[in-house]
């Protein structure tokens, strides 16, 4: 699998096209991925993918093989051609399932992950988030997507009654950065001010948070704006 990989790799050429098969709506919501031509009830190994939640991102999954799929991440709302950030739970594995994981449709011609960057993991037994081997991802051009830039990953599943999370890098949840807010707030600091801007198309507060530095009889010498932001 590593010499395929290697393979797609060397025949990298340009171009990057979207086509309209993968325009995607909307997250996958515990979606069980069954191969092709199986009748009967899920079992154990049979992938259940879900990306119903907040900072989620993946709209689609492609069974290949038993031990592949490929992946199709959702473009940013406001710009369709921008498609970067996968956010997603797998469950329903079995101990020592090995697989390997294609992001098929990055838009991005230059990554950190060519430069021993790798996606984030974690599980509900172990809940502290860890990087995945930089020798088991792989960044490259694939002319099987449309010469679409591809991230592969293998990762094997040690245990079964776990839930995994993967993640492109830390998540940092518009939740999170609203409650970092909300202590900054209470404690009614003179150089921290908080003003509501308007709201964005899934109604959540848009805000410009303000930092500056004070002189020691109070008056305000030179104010820098710092805008805080956090994936939603």
């Amino acid at each position: 699998m590593t010499t395929n990989m290697a393979e797609r790799s060397r025949t990298a050429e340009t171009g990057s096209a979207i086509g309209s098969d993968d325009i995607i709506a909307g997250n996958v919501s515990k979606y069980t991925v069954l191969p092709a031509g199986y009748c009967g009830q899920p079992r154990k190994g049979h992938l259940i993918f879900d990306a119903c939640f907040e900072s989620g991102n993946l709209g689609r999954v492609d069974h290949i093989t038993e031990f592949e799929y490929d992946l199709f991440i959702r473009p940013d709302t406001c710009n369709p051609r921008f498609r970067v950030w996968f956010n997603f739970t797998v469950e329903n594995v079995k101990e020592s399932q090995r697989v390997i994981f294609n992001v098929v449709n990055f838009s991005k011609t230059k990554s950190l992950y060519r430069d021993g960057m790798a996606p984030m993991v974690k599980s509900t037994s172990r809940p502290k988030w860890q990087r995945i081997p930089s020798k088991n991802v792989y960044y490259y051009r694939c002319p099987d997507h449309r010469k679409n830039y591809v991230m592969s990953f293998a990762f094997c599943f040690d245990r079964e009654d776990d839930t995994y999370q993967f993640a492109y890098c830390y998540p940092y949840t518009y939740t999170r950065l609203q409650h970092y807010l909300d202590n900054l707030q209470r404690r009614n600091m003179d150089y921290f001010c908080r003003e509501s801007l308007g709201l964005s198309v899934r109604t959540c507060v848009q805000g410009l948070n303000r930092k500056w530095c004070s002189s020691l009889h109070g008056s305000t010498l030179e104010k820098h704006h710092l805008p805080l932001c956090a994936k939603v």
